[in-house]
């Protein structure tokens, strides 16, 4: 089994969303094969004696009798899956206490697992056995605001900003969705736009290059972060909290870090550059009868709409059938029935402007036949119900049943090639219809990202068997990733052998002993100790 039921994820969430907390599998169960690493040491009064000393009292959570519960939202992921044994967690509120923790952890060869907000998809913040949680909660202060790049001793936070561009640098602790509200008031974005928001911290976005809908403009962040402060599993702190976007001298090392997951060290502040905060916004929904008009659309909106252009989303019919049987019941959904449905959004700083080329885009679209039908959104109310039917399709297969969730990046031509294929494997093995009752794909067309869901009456090992097995043919004949946004974690361990050449797993090798010979950064994930 390719990726070992790793993307069982809306299923078991459902499964286990009024499971008592005790009655959560230990991860350590779940993954037999998992032996704790003998080196590591056990925490004992000492170490805790020694934490209590450079933390306060409110920073820090210790296993007893009468506090299972406070650990609980540490050692329990936001998926329900995975459950922890860790009996400490610390929340330094400084890096000089994240230093000091790691230092010790090291010399101590204590494991740890840095954790931020905790929305991960693959396990990869939760601890497999005993290993301490570093919780980046308290690392919550926005440092500074710079509007165009000054000097950093002239850095000021105006009412009014002119250009494009500015830097935030901010602890990694910080909420996104507090980031982006506090860039707002002072005209900028943050360049990251994901679901969880409300509640992940930008430590862990970068840790996890996390993607979303505003990728298709403002791309990968290891693009936008132009500097990064990290706590080495030895305690040094690199500060590289640059906020230059050109520095060509030697190697660029906080790349290392962004989609590290944890495993090189521990992200405590973080320098990226922010946009200008859209003037105007626009949204468009178009009807399509084939995948290869979407392809002639996309095209079609980079020519038209180029710079305007923030998100170019799809779904196909499935998926709306669902998200209007499970959560917009009675509502009415503004187009005909199609076979696929395109999300365009714009944003700008000229309103008539930008009505006018979506509006001219809309037309010439039309006209050669590419799309059948098309909506433009007349207020932000309409806005928001267009975008909550490609935000809800998670939800709707969840409730539609046991779902199966995979992410995957592949070229474009071939993105829905996957679906109809996994659905003639299904069919050709008698699933389809009965216990499979949906196959549905979803996702951001910009960057080739496909989300595949299959919903059945029930989870079979026979089931992911079929589907993992094409969705690798598939990206291995097409050099694809089976992990477009969500990155490795615990989940995803084992695939990375079979997505990345031997030579390149070597050099990730190499550099987790260099960096951390102990082992102790977030073990178990990347490189599991067996």
């Amino acid at each position: 089994m390719l990726l070992q039921n790793s993307h069982v994820v809306a299923q078991q969430n459902q499964a286990t969303a009024n499971i008592p907390n005790e009655e959560i599998k230990f991860t350590a169960d779940m993954y037999p094969h998992l032996k704790r690493n003998p080196n590591f040491k056990n925490l004992s009064q000492d170490d805790i004696s020694y934490f209590q000393s450079i933390l306060p009292s409110n920073a820090l959570t210790i296993e007893n009798d009468s506090n299972q519960d406070d650990l609980t939202p540490y050692n329990v992921d936001w998926l329900r899956i995975h459950r922890g044994k860790s009996k400490l967690v610390a929340k330094p509120k400084t890096t000089a206490q994240v230093s000091n923790i790691v230092k010790y952890c090291n010399e101590k060869k204590l494991a740890i697992v840095p954790q931020g907000g905790n929305t991960g998809l693959v396990g990869g913040g939760i601890p497999i056995f005993d290993e301490i949680i570093i919780s980046t909660k308290n690392l919550n202060q926005i440092r500074a605001f710079d509007p165009i790049s000054r000097a950093p001793d002239d850095w000021v936070i105006p009412s009014f900003e002119v250009g494009n561009k500015g830097t935030l640098i901010c602890d990694s602790g910080c909420i996104l969705e507090i980031l982006d509200d506090y860039l707002a008031e002072r005209g900028h974005m943050m360049p990251l736009d994901i679901g969880s928001k409300g509640s992940c911290h930008i430590g862990g976005n970068v840790a996890t290059n996390a993607g979303g809908v505003r990728y298709v403009r403002y791309g990968s962040l290891h693009g936008s972060v132009l500097g990064l402060e990290v706590v080495l599993p030895d305690g040094t702190i690199l500060d590289n909290l640059s906020t230059l976007r050109k520095d060509n001298t030697g190697y660029d090392i906080k790349q290392l870090f962004i989609g590290s997951e944890g495993t090189l060290g521990i992200i405590t502040g973080v320098s990226i550059s922010a946009s200008r905060r859209h003037k105007t916004i626009n949204l468009a929904v178009l009807g399509l009868n084939s995948f290869k008009s979407i392809q002639d659309a996309f095209i079609t909106s980079k020519e038209m709409l180029t710079e305007i252009l923030s998100a170019f989303e799809f779904w196909d019919a499935q998926s709306l059938k669902l998200v209007k049987t499970h959560l917009n019941q009675g509502a009415k959904f503004p187009l005909d029935e199609y076979p696929f449905y395109v999300l365009i959004e714009t944003g700008g700083s000229n309103k008539d402007h930008d009505e006018e080329k979506l509006a001219n885009f809309l037309e010439t679209v039309m006209e050669k036949g590419i799309v059948e039908n098309g909506i433009i959104a007349q207020d932000n109310t309409q806005m928001k119900s267009l975008w909550s039917i490609r935000e809800g399709i998670p939800d709707a297969c969840a409730k539609a049943g046991s779902a199966y969730f995979y992410d995957i990046s592949i070229p474009i031509p071939v993105m829905y090639k996957i679906v109809e294929d996994v659905i003639s494997r299904l069919k050709n093995a008698g699933l389809y219809g009965k216990p499979v009752m949906d196959v549905i794909g979803f996702g951001h067309v910009g960057d080739g990202n496909l989300h595949l869901a299959i919903t059945a009456e029930s989870y079979s090992p026979k089931i992911i068997n079929l589907i993992e097995s094409c969705i690798g043919e598939w990206t291995e004949k097409y050099k694809g990733s089976l992990s477009a946004e969500h990155g490795l974690g615990l989940m995803k361990a084992k695939i990375l052998k079979n997505s990345k050449p031997k030579a390149m797993v070597d050099i990730m090798r190499q550099m987790k002993h260099i960096l951390d010979p102990n082992g102790i950064m977030n073990p178990y994930k990347f490189f599991p100790y067996k």
